[in-house]
């Protein structure tokens, strides 16, 4: 992939998310919220293909991938009023039904096109294809954590924007808030697993769900991203001082670490 066809992607991309904007503030707010994170998700693809020492033409095929990862999240809200693909659909491949009927890709190498497409489509499924392979695992592997970066990212700022200010937060919660959450939660997070997002009924369960994405998490600077920043600390300030969010914190902190530590990517 040449430079020039990446600018023509980056233009393509403003034009097509500007013409979902309107009269209404909240969809506004919602769409704003998926543009800024998708630029934010090509600095973070860009930043661990950086650490993983990947060659300017793979870096590139990256940061294609992180500007279009979301592509169908603007129509998705704009129909639905959800981000939520349990309630609407999957966001993955109606992003790729929009990149396909505007033949955006078609002026790639096809391989490349294909490795693009790939990554896309699965950087949302709770797991990745166990026949995925070279630079199909690797970018699809890149994918996934760049984006829970920049949505931990997210998410710790407008849950602080909400608990400072609910009468003026314009975002969807699309949970239920309130000071309960599951037990079903709390134990498949101390037992190491992720926890499926069908499987949500509060907010609160929805922020454990994000602690154990680092039980997904596939390369060690990905972890030590997170760690720096801070992003598992705030998710816990949102949460009740129980015994049981005590017990999820050493468990997650303690898998943090030990990864790190092994320094395994």
């Amino acid at each position: 992939m040449e430079q020039k066809q990446l600018d023509k992607f980056k233009l393509w991309f403003d034009d097509y998310v500007a013409g979902f904007y309107g009269d209404d503030e909240i969809i506004n707010a919602n769409l704003k919220l998926k543009e800024k994170h998708s630029r934010r998700t090509c600095k973070e693809m860009l930043y661990l293909a950086g650490e993983l020492g990947l060659d300017e033409n793979q870096k590139r095929l990256s940061e294609t991938i992180a500007l279009f990862h979301d592509i169908g999240r603007f129509e998705q809200f704009v129909k639905y009023n959800t981000y939520s693909d349990v309630r609407s659909v999957d966001h993955c491949r109606l992003g790729l039904e929009v990149l396909r009927q505007a033949k955006v890709l078609d002026g790639l190498d096809r391989q490349e096109k294909q490795l693009i497409e790939k990554a896309i489509e699965f950087h949302g499924r709770k797991e990745l294809p166990e026949d995925l392979d070279g630079r199909f695992l690797l970018l699809s592997k890149l994918i996934r954590d760049a984006d829970k970066i920049d949505a931990l990212y997210v998410v710790t700022e407008y849950y602080k924007q909400y608990r400072d200010n609910p009468q003026e937060f314009r975002l969807n919660l699309e949970l239920p808030d309130g000071p309960v959450y599951s037990a079903e939660v709390v134990e498949g997070l101390l037992c190491g697993q992720r926890v499926d997002y069908s499987r949500l009924r509060t907010l609160n369960d929805l922020k454990l769900c994000l602690l154990g994405w680092v039980y997904d998490v596939n390369f060690t600077p990905t972890l030590k991203r997170i760690k720096q920043r801070k992003y598992l600390e705030k998710l816990l300030g949102f949460l009740p001082g129980t015994e049981d969010i005590e017990r999820v914190k050493e468990k997650i902190f303690g898998y943090v670490d030990f990864r790190i530590e092994r320094n395994g990517r």
